[in-house]
């Protein structure tokens, strides 16, 4: 397959994640294969996000070209006007890959409260303190916890009248260090079940997975299109049977309709082409333990939850990787 050539120097602006996570290395090697393909003088930026849906916003202001997502489905919400875009449906972005990868956001709870249902939870009215991400600035795994928390009957203003209390994070390792050394946290909801944080969390407080409900599952569904998944037993120690989560899985990467085709087709041709570099960043890690699920496949990569850009449409096709 032809390498791409892009005879003109690119200024593009990348956003990725807080900074140390995998959205920026995402951007660090998509900006590296891009820089390689184009033009001396071209220049790269990667600029800090909050995690969520300021990236989508942001994309749309043409603040930024390109950035990076998850889950890649709750780009969904954006063209359809719900969630944080609730009455400003963004129709513009569109779609250069997606990096699969599992991933659940669940809800954890001390098992010293003999509690293991919502209803039970809901008929005991503890006090609970909740280790989760902070919804403001645009944080989507803060977001998807309010709302997961409100569909099981665990609102904000419901745990306060209960004595109850929220302690609030930026970053998912920060929450689970709470929720590891802070005996006050007796439960907690959060993402990135693959990474050591939880199962140190899980080892050294004993907490418990509470299943989300059918009804709450079908709320979260109709309002904004999240879905379930399952923590399959012997994922943790502590596991034994199927756990249903919200589906927090796959990166998007995406930019907005606006973006030559050109720098399109050289970016999707990077991200499958050359997929073995970013791969063997994870390569040292079991494939249920890695947050990128290696090998990396490019008609997957292909089916993006937004319109693909034409230009990285032009590549899927030509490599044959869409039907």
């Amino acid at each position: 397959m032809v390498e791409p050539s892009i005879s003109r120097a690119l200024d593009l602006q990348f956003q990725g994640d807080w900074g140390m996570a995998n959205f920026h290395r995402v951007c660090g090697w998509l900006s590296q294969e891009l820089g390689s393909h184009s033009s001396r003088g071209s220049r790269f930026a990667i600029q800090n996000g909050t995690g969520g849906s300021d990236a989508l916003l942001r994309v749309h202001a043409r603040e930024i070209d390109i950035a990076v997502t998850t889950p890649s489905y709750f780009a969904t919400m954006a063209a359809a006007g719900v969630g944080p875009y609730a009455g400003k449906p963004i129709d513009d972005l569109r779609g250069l890959a997606v990096i699969p990868q599992t991933d659940r956001l669940a809800f954890a709870i001390d098992p010293k409260l003999g509690l293991t249902t919502f209803k039970e939870i809901r008929a005991a009215r503890p006090a609970l303190r909740i280790a989760v991400c902070n919804e403001e600035a645009g944080n989507l795994i803060g977001f998807a916890t309010q709302r997961l928390l409100e569909a099981a009957g665990l609102g904000r203003e419901t745990i306060e009248s209960w004595g109850g209390s929220f302690v609030e994070t930026d970053r998912p390792e920060q929450s689970l260090a709470l929720a590891a050394t802070d005996t006050s946290v007796n439960a907690f909801v959060q993402e990135a079940i693959m990474t050591p944080w939880w199962r140190d969390t899980l080892a050294k407080r004993g907490f418990a997975l509470v299943p989300l409900d059918d009804d709450i599952i079908a709320d979260l569904g109709a309002r904004f299109g999240f879905r379930s998944a399952t923590i399959a037993p012997g994922y943790f120690d502590s596991v034994t049977n199927p756990v249903t989560a919200l589906d927090f899985s796959d990166f998007l990467v995406f930019t907005h309709a606006d973006l030559p085709d050109d720098v399109a087709r050289a970016a999707a041709w990077a991200l499958t082409e050359t997929r073995h570099l970013f791969e063997r960043q994870f390569a040292h890690i079991p494939v249920r333990n890695s947050p990128v699920t290696y090998p990396l496949d490019p008609p997957t990569m292909a089916k993006t939850p937004i319109p693909l850009h034409p230009g990285a449409a032009a590549h899927y096709r030509d490599a044959g990787y869409l039907s």
